[in-house]
């Protein structure tokens, strides 16, 4: 007999409005796994039980969606009231906000017990999660290798079978990389899709919150949850013309797709795992009847200083409670530093000729309904193989040739997602990437489904699953 870890988050959903379960039977559950992956820094387990015996008592509303009932956690860069929220620093080791951000009052009203905070990087910067505040986040597949980052531990508590489904959020790909890492599902939604509320803190429109999940259809209904914009939103993504988990069901007809493998932000190698990857996925999209057609890298190299300009200006934004500055990590100050030294007519500059470079992109992507690439260069690497405390600009470096894709789609605010479609001969998962036209979410999803369906992977499952 299955355990309920088995299940989707859809089935598990399903069996609560069945009232075969109860939200405290998969929070009792879930509470019982153990973490071996680095998934949490703060868990809230008896929160978590609490708001499940909250819900199970009110009984499910008529209007509830398909996920209300299931557990999930929340990334320690979101706030949450009278949680401990460390944005994964020791410089805020000890904060705990009074007030939650939208993403996590959107989860509590959608009926979704938090299990805690889920492990991040410090203040989300790196594409590895091994903070000083907690253990690193690590890959169930080979847990001497990375999660990834920043959602590392949003990652690998869903690989892990800890929660369900998970949020993360990605500013340069800190959603696909995890999801690639740890075997699953993670999509970066479009620009303005959901709610940056009350904050509002990315001048730069790079990052967003978005799903992590081990099925497409998972992370559509965990989509259909987290969008939606607000009153104060200074942008924001037509409303879809149906909801995202219907997208999943719908024919996207014959497609047409760009593909190219040459890195965008870095000269480095592709390791042939990445290569044999993207090239399969290529041919199970021929399978599907789709077009498929080589292009040129869409976005100058250029780009690559203009991104990393306002990347350092984002870092620098966050500053250190007074008194605990010496805590931040050396890539940090690094990274601060480099933002400090930008002036304010640079930084709007750097603003303006990215938007440019994500204009002519857009532009020259238009025709092609998807674009086909690889996550990630190489396997998840070994815990520390990319962090240099020593030096954080080889460390930075590091970070580049490991994802020299990503990025890209933050900075033309396209959705983007990651589908774990080859493993390697020794078992370590292998994500390619998928975007689509800003707001084209459905479509996008529409394929997933058909990938997902040709080349199952739900049966996979890590060791000590």
């Amino acid at each position: 007999m299955a355990a309920l870890h088995d299940l989707t988050a859809l089935e598990q959903g399903l069996l609560v409005r069945s009232g075969d379960l109860t939200p405290l039977d998969l929070v009792s559950h879930y509470v019982k796994r153990i973490d071996t992956v680095g998934a949490f820094i703060t868990p809230t387990h008896e929160l978590a039980l609490a708001e499940a015996v909250r819900l199970r008592d009110r009984g499910r509303p008529a209007d509830a969606g398909p996920l209300w009932g299931v557990p999930t956690a929340i990334k320690d860069l979101h706030p949450t009231a009278g949680v401990r929220t460390t944005f994964g620093s020791a410089a805020w080791a000890d904060h705990v906000p009074e007030r939650s951000d939208d993403v996590v009052l959107t989860l509590e009203a959608a009926g979704m017990p938090s299990l805690g905070k889920t492990n991040t990087p410090e203040l989300g910067s790196p594409c590895y999660t091994e903070p000083d505040v907690a253990p690193p986040a690590v890959t169930p597949w080979d847990r001497s290798r990375t999660a990834g980052g920043s959602s590392g531990g949003a990652a690998a508590a869903v690989a892990a079978g800890l929660v369900p489904v998970a949020p993360g959020s990605d500013g340069g790909g800190s959603i696909r990389i995890p999801a690639s890492c740890c075997g699953l599902v993670g999509l970066k939604p479009t620009r303005g899709r959901i709610s940056a509320a009350p904050t509002y803190a990315d001048p730069t429109g790079l990052a967003t919150a978005g799903p992590i999940a081990r099925t497409v259809r998972d992370a559509a209904a965990l989509l259909d949850v987290l969008a939606g914009r607000r009153a104060g939103d200074p942008s924001w993504a037509p409303a879809p013309t149906g909801s995202f988990l219907d997208a999943c069901d719908r024919d996207p007809g014959r497609l047409r797709v760009a593909r190219f493998v040459t890195p965008v932000i870095a000269d480095t190698e592709v390791d042939e795992s990445s290569v044999r990857a993207w090239a399969d996925a290529s041919a199970a999209l021929v399978e599907l009847g789709h077009e498929v057609e080589d292009i040129a890298v869409p976005m100058p190299r250029e780009a690559v200083a203009t991104f990393e300009t306002c990347w350092a200006v984002l870092t620098a934004m966050s500053v250190a409670p007074e008194g605990t500055e010496h805590l931040l990590r050396p890539l940090t100050r690094w990274l601060g530093d480099r933002g400090r030294a930008v002036s304010g007519p640079e930084f709007g500059l750097a603003v303006g000729r990215m938007r440019q470079f994500a204009a002519e992109a857009l532009i020259a992507l238009e025709p092609f309904d998807l674009v086909l690439t690889p996550t990630l260069a190489t396997p998840p690497p070994r815990v520390g193989g990319l962090r240099d405390d020593d030096d954080p600009s080889a460390d930075f470096e590091a970070q580049k040739r490991f994802t020299p894709w990503t990025s890209a789609w933050n900075v033309t605010g396209m959705p983007a997602a990651s589908l774990p479609l080859h493993w390697t001969p020794e078992g370590l998962p292998i994500g390619v990437m998928l975007a689509a036209r800003p707001a084209e979410e459905g479509l996008l999803l529409a394929a997933c489904a058909q990938l997902e369906q040709v080349r199952p992977w739900r049966d996979r499952r890590p060791p000590g699953w």
